[in-house]
């Protein structure tokens, strides 16, 4: 029995080394999947076989598309090797829907049970309707895309009654976190016993490590730090004993504050690289107004070049004249000297016109200058805009502008027209951002839903809109720049039905948009 064990280890631990020399090596690939057109309101039964590397691994799902609550998959796997098998990297395995167009819905996590294969089952819901459904090896369970470590492809359904079911080639990228596997700073976690550690703290683990990858060291120290010390809590929890739940809560909570640690420093790396290429797009204004100014130059010494020969004209039409009365006998001389003067003074009127014309072209070349670079600034600086714009509410870009929706808590209640103190250090902000933006026409539209008397409910919006503009106004943007009007419930976002909809079209919404021709 102990050389039995001791043979195993080999082969695990020979397999592991083996995995981890194949991710290493792996290309960024687009891979193609089968994806399945699910009927409405029919079970449809779908095979899934273990892709080349893992034979083994098989699979079915019953499929369900209703029109109320989406498409149900019921999914069961059977003989899935332990996550940490295929590389130190992965600890757990992710259920993915992929729809032809590429857009990914991550189904649920399969979760580890014992020490040998996984047979795991799940239930999950997606707004999908024609997709391909895959496993995958992942470091997380809130890893928001598939990796190439693909354990399992769905082969060509068959509805109840025999019937093929219609499919298409679904194309995604796959391998997004390959690079991380890449790296060299990705740490090694070999040293740590897989089969006894809880795979939440393991999930923990990876969750750092890839936020520490993405640079939350630097960009978001403490939100990393928050991650860390609830990674920390739960080993501790785990190492003293505590129950099951506890321990995967906290891991979990791990892995949600990494993922944001994450995503905060993507963002704030964005953010930095956005600003990078604001100081590259202002050298290049500058530069162009630099060759703007050498060209102006080169204009007026044209103009003192022509002014020159003016002098120089009229000098010679004055020598002209005293040498006519002079001399009696030259008359016919003089003829042609009165025809030279006549093409001095053409040449001088061509070369009025064109000094005329050139400055119309440097006044029109100035004013189109001009407008590119406010449009340049305008345009530069609509991107720190919008990020700013983030804070205080709901921010689109469409065909009206720039719209930042008002959430409902700036109010003291659904009915009322009276702002909450809170919102007014928002309300500050917002009126700075004007400010600091002074191109822009500010449309302060007010809605609501259709609960009670509509000469109240339209009453209710007007008193919002103005109330917001009279805010504005108080914080120094000016009064010009603003229209405010309340629409009642005339312009619905979502059918007045429920609860949820309701609060949906109570709404304020500031809409920024340029002049015609800026």
């Amino acid at each position: 029995m102990k050389n039995r064990g001791v043979v195993r280890t080999a082969f695990l631990l020979g397999f592991v080394v083996f995995a981890s020399i194949a991710i290493s090596a792996q290309a960024d690939i687009a891979r193609s999947v089968t994806a399945i057109t699910f009927p409405l309101d029919e079970t449809i039964t779908v095979q899934f076989r273990g892709t080349t590397q893992y034979p083994r691994v098989h699979g079915e799902a019953e499929v369900r598309r209703t029109s109320r609550t989406g498409t149900q998959v019921k999914l069961s796997v059977e003989k899935l090797p332990r996550p940490f098998e295929l590389g130190t990297g992965y600890t757990t395995y992710i259920a993915w829907a992929i729809s032809p167009e590429g857009q990914v819905d991550r189904l649920g996590e399969f979760k580890r049970s014992g020490l040998g294969f996984i047979d795991s089952k799940m239930t999950a819901t997606t707004p999908l309707q024609t997709f391909a459904i895959i496993v995958t090896a992942e470091p997380h369970f809130l890893v928001e895309r598939p990796s190439q470590k693909i354990l399992l492809d769905s082969l060509d359904p068959v509805s109840s009654n025999g019937q093929r079911v219609a499919t298409k080639t679904a194309t995604y990228y796959f391998g997004n976190s390959s690079d991380y596997f890449r790296d060299p700073r990705t740490p090694d976690l070999a040293e740590i016993d897989y089969a006894k550690t809880p795979p939440t703290i393991l999930q923990a683990r990876q969750a750092i490590a890839l936020a520490r990858f993405a640079g939350a060291d630097r960009d978001a120290a403490t939100e990393l730090n928050d991650a860390v010390v609830l990674s920390q809590n739960a080993e501790n929890a785990w190492q003293a004993g505590r129950d099951k739940d506890s321990v995967d809560i906290t891991a979990r909570q791990a892995v949600a504050a990494a993922v944001k640690a994450e995503n905060l420093a993507k963002e704030r790396k964005d953010a930095r690289d956005k600003r990078n290429e604001k100081i590259r797009s202002d050298a290049e204004i500058r530069a162009a107004e630099n060759k703007f100014s050498d060209a102006q130059q080169q204009i007026d010494s044209l103009k003192e070049e022509v002014a020159r020969e003016t002098r120089n004209r009229e000098l010679a039409e004055r020598d002209v004249l005293n040498y006519s009365n002079q001399v009696k006998d030259l008359r016919e001389e003089n003829g042609k000297l009165r025809d030279d003067n006549a093409r001095l003074r053409l040449d001088l009127d061509n070369a009025t016109k064109k000094l005329a014309d050139m400055e119309l072209q440097q006044k029109a070349v100035q004013e189109a200058n001009d407008k590119e670079l406010k449009a340049a600034k305008i345009k530069a600086a609509e991107g720190e805009l919008l990020n700013s714009l983030h804070a205080y509410g709901t921010v689109v870009k469409n065909e009206r502008g720039i719209v930042l929706t008002l959430p409902e808590s700036f109010w003291s209640g659904p009915r009322t027209a009276t702002l909450m103190p809170q919102s007014d250090g928002k309300l500050t902000a917002i009126a700075e951002l004007l400010v600091n933006n002074p191109d822009y026409r500010i449309s302060v539209e007010s809605h609501t839903d259709n609960q009670g008397d509509p000469t109240q409910i339209q009453s209710l919006t007007d008193k919002r809109s103005y109330a917001i503009a009279d805010k504005l106004s108080s914080l120094g943007v000016q009064e010009g720049r603003i229209v405010a009007k309340g629409f009642g419930a005339s312009v619905p976002v979502a059918p007045n039905t429920t609860v949820v909809n309701r609060a949906k079209n109570r709404r304020v919404q500031l809409i920024l948009t340029l002049p015609v021709g800026n």
